[in-house]
C-alpha cells in the first residue's frame, strides 16, 4: 500500500486545512496511506508524523490555519539536505510527499524532488504571487479582510477628517494592496510594482478635501520603497530582511505635505488568519483533490496550479522560478490608483 506524506511549510494560510481534506478523501479511496507531518519541515526533521484517515479530516474545511502546524525550518537551511530528512521517510515507508507550500517551501521540495523523492506541490500564499498559476488559495481571503478593514476605517476617517494609511502584506507584489484598494475604495495604493509621487498624492488628497470629501484612504503594500530605501525590522530565520513600516512613513510625508492629520493601521498578521471564504475553500478543495490526482498517476516534481478556470500542473522549478508581480496591464481601467504622475522615487 503506498504511503504519501503531506507536508504544509512556510507561512499559514486560510484554506490549508480544504487543500489537506481534499489531499486526502481522494487518496484514502484508492486505498492509499497518508502520513500528516507536523510543524512543516522540521517534522520531517525530527519525525513528527501522524496518520491522517477520512475522519481525521472532517469538519476542518472552515477551519483557518493548518491543522498540522508549520515551521520556519528548512532541511536545506538548517539541515544537511535530505540527510535530515531520510530517517523519517524510510521509518515511515514514505513513497512520496504532497507539499502545501509558497515559494519558498516548494523550491525546497524541488531540491528533494532532485534527490530521488516523487513530490507534488500546491502553492499556498496570501501574497498570490507564486508564478505558473493565475491564483493561490488564501489570497480572496486576506483581500476580503483588508477590504473590511478598509470599510471600518472610513467611517472613523470620515469622522474625524483624517488620512488613514492601511498597510497590507506583500514583500514583492502588491496584489493584496491592488484588490483590496480598489475594491475598498482607497484614494491610492502604493505598490513595489508602480513607481509613486508622494507630492501628487499630497496634492489629490489636498484638492479632494477642498472639495469637501474632508478624508481619504491610502493602502501601502509594505515592499514599497521609501526615499530612504526599504522600511525592515531585522532579518528572519532565512536571513531575509522582515519588511514593515512602510505605511508609518507614509503616513508622516502626508501629514507634513497636506496639513491634515494621519493616522496608520497595519492590519499584519490578521490578513492570514481566520474563516477562508467559500472562494477559497472551493479552491483549495479543487487543488488538493488535483494533486492527489497528480500523485496516483506517478506524477512528480509538479505543482498544480489554476490557468483561467481550468486546472494543470507546471514544473515546481519554472513555478518558483521569480516571484509574479502584479500586473499593472490587468488593472489599466483602474491605472489611475496606481501610475502616478511626476518622477520616480530616487531609490526605483
Amino acid at each position: 500500500m503506498p504511503t504519501v506524506g503531506l507536508v504544509t511549510a512556510g507561512g499559514d494560510c486560510p484554506g490549508t486545512n480544504a487543500a489537506i481534506r481534499g489531499v486526502v478523501a481522494r487518496l484514502v479511496t484508492e486505498g492509499w496511506e497518508v502520513v500528516g507531518v507536523e510543524k512543516g519541515w522540521k517534522g520531517l526533521m525530527e519525525g513528527m508524523t501522524r496518520p491522517l484517515t477520512r475522519d481525521s479530516v472532517r469538519g476542518i474545511l472552515g477551519r483557518g490555519g493548518t491543522i498540522l502546524g508549520s515551521s520556519r525550518l528548512d532541511p536545506y537551511v538548517h539541515g544537511q539536505g535530505y540527510e535530515s530528512i531520510r530517517p523519517t521517510i524510510e521509518s515511515r515507508g514514505i513513497d512520496a510527499l504532497v507539499v502545501i507550500g509558497g515559494d519558498g517551501s516548494l523550491r525546497t521540495a524541488a531540491r528533494l524532488e532532485e534527490e530521488g523523492i516523487r513530490v507534488v506541490g500546491i502553492p499556498k500564499t496570501i501574497d498570490n504571487d507564486i508564478g505558473g498559476t493565475d491564483v493561490t488559495f488564501g489570497f480572496h481571503t486576506a483581500v476580503q479582510v483588508v477590504t473590511d478593514a478598509i470599510d471600518r476605517l472610513t467611517t472613523t476617517a470620515e469622522s474625524h477628517d483624517r488620512i488613514m494609511v492601511v498597510e497590507t502584506m506583500g514583500r514583492t507584489a502588491g496584489w493584496i494592496a491592488a484588490y483590496s484598494g480598489i475594491a475598498g475604495g482607497a484614494e491610492a495604493i502604493l505598490v513595489p510594482e508602480v513607481p509613486y509621487d508622494l507630492d501628487e498624492i499630497a496634492s489629490r488628497i489636498t484638492a479632494r478635501h477642498d472639495a469637501g470629501r474632508t478624508y481619504s484612504l491610502v493602502v501601502v503594500a509594505e515592499g514599497i520603497p521609501t526615499e530612504h530605501g526599504y522600511v525592515t525590522t531585522g532579518v528572519d530565520s532565512f536571513g531575509f530582511e522582515r519588511l514593515g513600516g512602510a505605511g508609518e512613513v507614509v503616513a508622516r510625508e502626508l501629514e507634513s505635505r497636506t496639513g491634515y492629520e494621519a493616522r496608520v493601521v497595519t492590519l499584519g498578521h490578521l490578513q492570514r488568519g481566520g474563516t477562508p471564504t467559500a472562494f477559497d475553500r472551493v479552491l483549495a478543495t479543487r487543488l488538493g483533490l488535483h494533486a492527489a490526482e497528480l500523485t496516483l498517476a506517478g506524477k512528480s516534481g509538479v505543482m498544480v496550479a489554476v490557468r483561467g478556470t481550468e486546472l494543470t500542473d507546471v514544473g515546481i522549478i519554472e513555478a518558483c522560478s521569480h516571484p509574479r508581480p502584479l500586473e499593472p496591464d490587468v488593472f489599466r481601467d483602474a491605472a489611475w490608483f496606481f501610475a502616478q504622475p511626476g518622477p520616480p522615487m530616487s531609490t526605483l
